[in-house]
């Protein structure tokens, strides 16, 4: 199974950069790992935050293909422990998918259109982070979930 991040906007700060490659390698080691950014909206400050979200909806859905498990990335989504999420992980690994891919929202969130294709709504934490942190943190987490599934030594509890 191939893992995709899609992320709206991009990463400039070197120091989260950096992280990500740390983990965007360290997962690799476990399976296909794809990074989409999306280009965030420009010149967008007159639109409201529905027609906000809309036009960022008309970027994300054709990153989708049939067959997808698609996990929105949201602040009110379920949370999960470390562990919980390596089973989560587990349990669709085996479902037979090819690609399981999680989605970050933009400052107002996911469009209905974007909601009506996911599968789940995951929440990292209750709290909120910025855009790019969020990625780095979802890799971590990921890492995580991956080497307990295999035992390793990483998570400790």
């Amino acid at each position: 199974m191939k893992v995709k991040l899609v992320a709206l906007g991009k990463t400039d700060e070197p120091y989260l950069i950096e992280g990500m490659k740390e983990y965007e390698t360290r997962i690799r080691r476990y399976l296909s790992l794809e990074i989409v950014e999306i280009p965030g909206l420009k010149n967008a400050s007159h639109l409201s935050k529905q027609e906000w979200k809309a036009k960022e909806a008309t970027k994300i859905l054709p990153v989708f293909t049939p067959g997808d498990i698609i996990i929105l990335l949201d602040e009110k989504g379920k949370e999960m422990t470390s562990v919980g999420f390596s089973s989560f992980l587990n349990q669709k690994f085996s479902s037979g998918s090819k690609n399981l891919v999680f989605v970050t929202g933009g400052p107002y969130g996911f469009d209905e259109l974007v909601k009506e294709k996911a599968h789940f709504c995951l929440s990292l934490s209750q709290m909120t982070f910025s855009h790019q942190m969020v990625r780095l943190f979802f890799l971590e987490q990921l890492y995580r979930a991956l080497t307990i599934l295999r035992n390793e030594a990483y998570h400790h509890e």
